[in-house]
């Protein structure tokens, strides 16, 4: 009868050919405890299997492990969804001048916080702040780990212990459950609500300022919903007014936030960056990783005053952006400044990308894979930003035996792709691939195809 004495050593299967092969990529202390935990789940399924695996498999086992270990969680991905502003998958893709100087930066030292001219101690608020003040218009500016950091500094800095005015039309709530009111009450600040649910007035809030002290006023753009209907609120121009005749600062905080004319691509009007500070806000605040098509950032515009108070504060230190963000940021500006930024930050090349040049790559998807159709359809921006808005497109609609097993083999892949069912088919949307892509997704595709012929 076979017995536990029959497994092989740790020292054994480490003089093994493919053991080696392990060691010289994954490390021998790392091997080794492979090994063991391989040779250990064999002991405790003994009693039970009454079975000892061979030699090969335990080795194949080892290896198993290893991999599981050492395989990264945050992997790239295709997005084939349609949803160009996709939040569960990154959001922004950058831009390859972004990413250059992502590497640049960050496999040599830099000068984040030290003065070339001066040889001592500098800042590392200056690297972007020229870039945003060029763009925007602004007297000063900051940049924070994103945009929640950024509110929350706002209210932290200038509003802690007092109370901000906002309307209830725009206690927004943002993915994962994070809530304005939250972030309201995590900072200090004693939210005051006024008007109703579908309709504020600007009386609202001279009332509030009238009937007790306010520091500030607050604005927060419905980014990721829409109040259709019975429905007003005050402009923000009126709101500035109001509060310049008040002596309160107003905040503009846009969620999203972006420097481009929307409605030049088929698109609803989104507030743009410049049009807040034009209308009076004090602060304006907004993403980095969304309609900017930049980094996961929080950047704040407006008054030079009011910033150097949000500089100064602690908080300020916990929330900075690092090096590379930084370094990605500014990249991501200057094709704004060099007006490239629909030919290189990859969002306005999807978003401005016309239907039939889709519709091109779509045929010559299905050339490829020998089967699918092409039909039409529409992308969405996404990621809380032009609720409602979309674009049109043409999609690769694949009928296969179980929609949801072959986008699992999809996800499953090496690299994996994002696709969606649409009336029982596979639909891939050509729009959020990046035309780099384009072989990688048909060897994928045609992979899964076969496996399930």
């Amino acid at each position: 009868m076979t017995t536990l004495k029959s497994l092989p050593s740790v020292d054994l299967l480490l003089s093994t050919t493919p053991v080696n092969a392990f060691i010289e990529s994954f490390g021998r202390p790392l091997t080794v405890k492979a090994i063991r935990i391989a040779l250990d789940e064999v002991r405790q399924s003994f009693p039970k299997s009454q079975k000892i695996p061979d030699q090969e498999t335990l080795i194949r086992r080892t290896k198993q492990i290893l991999t599981d270990w050492t395989t990264p969680s945050l992997l790239p991905v295709i997005n084939a969804t349609g949803v160009i502003l996709h939040t569960n998958l990154g959001r922004a893709p950058l831009s390859y001048d972004a990413l250059e100087a992502i590497n640049q930066i960050s496999i040599n030292y830099s000068n984040l916080e030290y003065d070339l001219s001066k040889g001592r101690r500098g800042s590392r608020t200056i690297h972007a702040e020229n870039l945003l003040i060029r763009l925007t218009g602004a007297e000063a500016a900051l940049v924070v780990n994103n945009n929640a950091a950024a509110v929350l500094l706002i209210l932290t800095s200038l509003a802690r212990r007092r109370r901000v005015v906002i309307a209830r039309t725009q206690l927004v709530e943002i993915g994962g459950g994070f809530r304005l009111p939250d972030v309201m009450k995590q900072s200090g600040a004693k939210l005051v609500e006024v008007g109703t649910t579908n309709r504020v007035h600007l009386a609202d809030f001279e009332n509030a300022i009238t009937e007790q002290p306010i520091a500030m006023l607050l604005r927060a753009h419905r980014s990721n919903f829409k109040i259709i209907g019975f429905t007003s609120e005050p402009s923000l121009k009126e709101m500035a007014d109001l509060a310049r005749s008040a002596n309160i600062p107003i905040v503009d905080d846009l969620g999203s936030g972006t420097l481009l004319e929307t409605t030049d691509f088929g698109l609803g009007h989104e507030p743009m960056i410049q049009e807040s500070l034009d209308d009076g806000a004090d602060l304006v605040c907004f993403s980095g990783d969304k309609l900017l098509g930049g980094p996961q950032a929080g950047i704040i515009v407006g008054r030079k005053d009011l910033l150097a108070k949000l500089k100064k504060h602690p908080l300020a230190r916990a929330i900075r952006a690092d090096k590379i963000c930084l370094a990605a940021l500014s990249a991501t500006l200057l094709h704004y400044i060099k007006n490239e930024s629909k030919q290189k930050i990859p969002i306005w090349r999807m978003i401005s990308t016309p239907p039939d040049e889709l519709q091109h790559r779509i045929q010559k998807w299905v050339s490829l894979l020998g089967q699918g159709r092409v039909i039409q359809g529409q992308s969405t921006v996404g990621g809380g930003s032009l609720p409602g808005e979309t674009l049109p497109t043409f999609l690769l609609s694949l009928s296969m035996r179980s929609p949801e097993k072959f986008l699992s083999h999809l996800r499953s892949d090496k690299i994996p792709v994002i696709a969606r069912i649409q009336d029982d088919n596979v639909i891939l949307d050509p729009r959020t691939v990046l035309p780099e892509q384009d072989n990688i997704l048909i060897t994928s595709l045609k992979k899964i195809i076969k496996e399930e012929a």
